[in-house]
């Protein structure tokens, strides 16, 4: 199990550096040299001045040679600073991260929390009024687009009703624990309707495999009732799949929380890479694209432990497959 875990790290090592030099590579060529428009906006620099500048920050240089010195840099821990902010990349991420950690880990935790039980009374009653009203709401859910749904929440609880705050993190005045749990309500209600829908579906289709298996109709024949039977002998295989799409859906919980977190005007990793991509902060936009890829090969990485734990054959297989 060791070996199988440092051989998982070291290949999530290696696709890290690669998709850094890729990222890296894209946003060097994204539209508006941050000097440029410094000078365009200075009429006191002259073309020499942006010139030195160039030479001073490296811009002047091959791209290769620039991603080997901020991946040096990024080794010691330096990423740099945020053109836009003035502030060490590493400070103003270490604000906004918990945020986003915040806002995902309450979604995520609701949508296991609903999918797995509704998932598996669907897979319990197949082609039934119940599973067909489950499917249907769950495509429902997969169907509607992030930013749809994130307006249609805000028109109906904060304006139409006046239930919710319409944005931001805390109301003035009260940074208490209650009053950011409101203003989290209709941000996580967005994200989790966006990704239950997905997990129930995974997580009846897997129930529904997983109860056609001899061993469980074995266990019928012998008159184990239906809650010990999906307990003790189903459920563990059948949360097999659903592993690994939850850690699939790692980076795909990022994206939209980059469009929920702009909707609701939440302080957070997402909302931070959208205002610097527009605001071509080329340190704070890659740094936020790196997290987003990290958290992606961590899901990944947590989902074959996971594999490995749920069913040992894995582990062995895959050393097998080194040999």
């Amino acid at each position: 199990m060791f070996r199988y875990i440092a051989g998982r790290l070291l290949e999530s090592i290696i696709v890290l550096l690669a998709v850094s030099f890729a990222v890296y590579g894209l946003i060097g060529l994204m539209p508006g040299d941050p000097i440029d428009m410094m000078v365009q906006g200075d009429p006191n620099l002259t073309p020499a001045d942006a010139a030195r500048l160039k030479a001073l920050y490296g811009l002047d240089q091959p791209i290769t040679d620039r991603y080997a010195a901020w991946l040096g840099n990024a080794l010691q821990g330096d990423f740099g600073y945020s053109r836009n902010l003035g502030q060490p990349v590493l400070d103003v991420i270490g604000d906004r991260f918990g945020n986003t950690v915040f806002l995902l880990g309450i979604s995520l935790l609701l949508s296991l929390a609903i999918a797995v039980p509704v998932g598996i009374l669907a897979a319990l009653r197949p082609y039934s009024p119940l599973d067909y009203a489950v499917n249907l709401l769950c495509f429902a859910g997969i169907s509607v687009p992030p930013f749809w749904l994130a307006l249609l929440l805000i028109i109906l609880f904060s304006v139409t009703l006046g239930w919710l705050p319409a944005g931001g993190m805390e109301t003035v005045g009260d940074s208490g624990l209650l009053n950011r749990l409101q203003h989290a309500i209709l941000p996580v209600a967005a994200l989790t309707i966006a990704s239950v829908g997905g997990f129930t579906r995974f997580m009846r289709a897997s129930m529904i495999q997983t109860l056609r298996q001899d061993y469980i109709r074995t266990a019928r024949a012998k008159g184990v009732s239906t809650a010990r039977m999906v307990t003790h002998h189903a459920l563990r295989n059948a949360l097999i799949p659903l592993v690994t799409i939850v850690a699939l859906s790692f980076g795909q919980l990022f994206s939209g929380a980059l469009i929920t977190e702009t909707m609701f005007s939440w302080r957070g990793m997402g909302k931070m890479i959208y205002d610097a991509i527009l605001g071509n902060d080329y340190n704070l936009a890659l740094v936020g694209l790196m997290i987003a890829t990290a958290l992606t090969l961590v899901g990944n990485f947590l989902a074959d432990i996971g594999y490995a734990w749920l069913d040992p054959r894995v582990s062995v297989a895959s050393r097998a497959d080194r040999r």
